[in-house]
């Protein structure tokens, strides 16, 4: 059986180059950070939650964080591996979801480049919460 964590990471690899679009949720016309998570769960046969009335600039994000456990994540904690998926804070007001495609690079919709990349993990981003896949696609 292959590990979770690397079949999330293979999947949002798969998506580098796709457009970027606010609230996008299709690969083909683009995702932005929501949608390549769930794009990249759905590939690997999870049923993410809809997330949806959130802005580029968000005061707070707590309340779309426990939608996390009814799309198959869990809480975790450092180190961070294949597969995880990171809540960063960039800025005020400003949160962005990653997946890390390794622990020292994440694979994210890039508003400014307007397409999903992968890049070095910028240690200056501030991890506000991190999870990773449940290994079964029913939790």
């Amino acid at each position: 059986m292959s590990d979770p964590g690397d079949a999330l990471a293979k999947a949002a690899l798969a998506l580098v180059g796709c457009p970027f679009r606010l609230h996008g949720r299709d690969p083909v016309t683009g995702l932005d950070c929501v949608g390549l998570v769930a794009a990249a769960l759905a590939a690997t046969g999870r049923r993410p939650a809809a997330l949806t009335g959130y802005g580029l600039r968000n005061i707070g994000v707590d309340q779309w964080l426990p939608l996390a456990s009814p799309s198959g994540l869990e809480p975790a904690s450092a180190p961070v591996c294949a597969g995880d998926v990171l809540l960063f804070a960039l800025g005020f007001a400003q949160h962005h979801l990653v997946i890390a495609a390794d622990a020292s690079s994440v694979i994210h919709a890039h508003a400014g480049l307007r397409r999903v990349v992968r890049q070095p993990r910028d240690p200056a981003w501030h991890i506000c919460a991190m999870w990773r896949i449940a290994a079964n696609p029913e939790s």
